[in-house]
């Protein structure tokens, strides 16, 4: 059988390629030229990541796609791996067409050598047997629990992130304490990361529900009682490692306790004035066991008599518990600027609305800024609506999205404005007060809901005036203008000594619809990339196995994805230790296989297994 063989292109294609190529190098070199006088404002080491920058922004300014598919036809590179080194991979094509030797180009350890650095100076030098960096999310026991702080740092942690939403000065500063002593023990090192809270949107308070307490025992299905209820009585709520076993921890008087025997009845009448009967079955020097048959509602100032007995105390100390807003697709909910409760909406008995739900949301940028017709979110994006109407202090949203037919809203949840470009400072007071001690005991700082070049150089400012220049910078990156303007934040954060970028996915995701998600990520991963800097994967990395102890084949993939940047976070969870193991050797599998975005060929054991066919 005659084979054929292809035929070369012809020689007007290399040559209309070679001059589209050109064109687009002069593009790029006329793009840097126009910047110069910015880039040579800033430290000497950061002017060629900043002029790479430039190139390829301008290189993504086109559509691509049709140069791409002739270069990668007549066997040349397509210019898909161009972030690190932009206009010596168009050099070196440029030289490939004309029939030239190749340009004389970075090899792949040298074009990321300025990424590598970077990356050390910011999170310290690169584990051993992994490029990638593990982040961790404190809980608010590390404080007391120096053995979980050991158990991480022994199981792959490379970062401690510390949120200052959360806990206090005090609290910081012994997960800190607790971190050297860990390092001093392992021999490891930990960078320490210390998240500012930023203007963070969240619901305000709702109004409070009556002190009410249900107490039930277990039943099967068909009611009967397999166990009675347990109930820790007790002088004081915060006594005794019993209360973890009970179904209900009431406090009561000491001296009546006292008086408890082993046997005896207590008699009350419940919240629903229903007969209810207690017997109590253990007696401790911190309380007393009893157990109850039925279900029974109890209230601050329900009264337990002992039978037999004229003693009589009161139960106190029940939590009141905030109400939540129960929010359906096109009901309307009203968002006010004040510090008033949160309020149910109010219906007549037909069902008719006399007034709407509220929320409070006291920042008055918000009312100044928002737009009729822009989207809003709340929780995660469990619930969006479109804001109809708007005054100096209040907004009417029309609720157009529920994930469930009845979402609950309550209070802390998060509130998001895609569409509304948002003049709120980058460092409230609070962000101020703690930037003190984070210039004290942190090796990194976070800058939560960076939106702008200008919130970099308030930042800044503010290091200067602690002295903390040298303070490792992580710019967060959550939300639509964030994204937006990434390229001139990034080129206003290379006047910094040391700094990365943060993918937020969970507020990214909001803001720039879940749809979007995953081509954004790889954006931000791009352009970092382009400007040699050194990107944070995180939100729900591994967020089952975290939480619930095993991770769905989802979290898997998407931890195995998360290679391609230089720091993977983890959130706080109950198998936090166990989730940063797997993560651990999910990176050094995937370092095998991938190099940012390039494959890598490695030996297969499927290959070398194949015999050559089976009958």
């Amino acid at each position: 059988m005659t084979q054929t063989r292809q035929q070369p292109p012809p020689a007007g294609e290399y040559h209309q390629l070679t001059r589209e190529l050109e064109s687009l190098r002069a593009e790029l070199e006329l793009r840097a030229k126009r910047s110069s006088a910015a880039r040579l404002a800033l430290p000497t080491r950061r002017q060629p990541s900043a002029e790479n920058l430039h190139h390829y922004l301008a290189l993504r300014s086109r559509d691509l796609r049709p140069l791409q598919l002739q270069l990668a036809n007549l066997g040349l590179s397509s210019l898909g791996r161009a972030e690190p080194h932009v206009m010596a991979t168009l050099d070196a094509v440029l030289s490939q067409l004309r029939g030239l030797q190749p340009a004389q180009t970075p090899s792949a350890v040298e074009r990321n050598t300025a990424l590598e650095e970077n990356t050390d100076r910011l999170l310290g030098e690169r584990p051993t047997g992994r490029r990638t960096r593990i982040m961790v999310t404190m809980p608010a026991e590390a404080a007391q629990d120096y053995m979980l702080i050991y158990r991480l740092l022994e199981s792959g942690m490379n970062c401690m992130r510390i949120n200052c939403s959360h806990d206090d000065a005090d609290a910081w500063l012994r997960m800190i304490h607790h971190l050297r002593d860990a390092e001093r023990a392992t021999g490891k090192s930990c960078r320490i990361l210390m998240d500012l809270g930023g203007p963070k949107l969240r619901t305000g308070p709702m109004e409070l529900l009556p002190a009410v307490k249900k107490i039930r025992p277990v039943r099967d299905d068909f009611g009967r009682v397999l166990r009675h209820a347990r109930i820790w009585l007790t002088a004081d709520e915060a006594s005794g490692s019993e209360i973890q076993a009970a179904d209900a921890c009431l406090t009561t008087d000491a001296d009546w306790l006292s008086d408890c025997k082993v046997g005896d009845r207590v008699l009350l009448r419940d919240a629903r004035d229903s007969k209810r009967r207690w017997r109590i079955r253990e007696v401790t020097p911190f309380g007393c066991w009893a157990e109850s048959r039925k279900t029974t509602y109890v209230t601050n100032g329900t009264v337990l008599r002992l039978r037999g007995f004229d003693r009589e105390t009161e139960i106190s100390a029940l939590p009141q518990t905030m109400s939540v807003i129960k929010v359906r697709t096109d009901d309307v909910l009203l968002i006010v600027n004040s510090g008033e409760p949160g309020a149910q909406a109010l219906r007549d008995d037909n069902g008719e609305l006399l007034s709407p739900g509220r929320v409070s949301l006291p920042i008055p940028e918000i009312y100044r800024d928002a737009r009729r017709g822009d989207s809003v979110c709340f929780d995660d994006g469990r619930i969006a609506g479109i804001i109809e109407k708007k005054n100096p202090n209040q907004l009417q949203v029309r609720i157009t999205h529920t994930r469930r037919e009845v979402e609950k809203l309550a209070a802390d949840k998060g509130v998001n404005f895609p569409d509304s470009e948002l003049s709120l400072p980058a460092l409230g007071e609070k962000d101020l007060e703690n930037l003190e001690f984070v210039a004290q005991h942190a090796d990194l700082v976070g800058l939560s809901f960076t939106n702008r070049p200008a919130d970099v150089r308030d930042l800044r400012q503010q290091m200067r005036k602690l002295g903390c220049e040298d303070l490792g910078v992580v710019l967060k990156i959550e939300t639509r203008w964030g994204f937006a303007n990434l390229p001139d934040i990034l080129l206003e954060a290379m006047k910094l000594p040391a700094f990365g970028v943060m993918i937020a996915r969970g507020d990214l995701a909001v803001e720039c619809g879940f749809v979007r998600l995953a081509e954004v990520q790889e954006e931000i991963l791009w352009l970092c990339e382009a400007a040699h800097v050194p990107a944070i994967w995180a939100t729900q990395v591994l967020e089952g196995l975290t939480r619930r102890g095993h991770a769905s084949r989802a979290e898997i993939t998407d931890a195995g994805r998360s290679e391609q940047a230089e720091c993977v976070m983890l959130n706080k969870g109950p198998h936090i230790t166990e989730a940063v193991q797997t993560l651990d050797d999910i990176l050094r599998r995937m370092q095998g296989l991938q190099d940012k975005k390039s494959p890598l060929l490695r030996k297969l054991g499927v290959a070398a297994e194949f015999s050559g066919g089976k009958a």
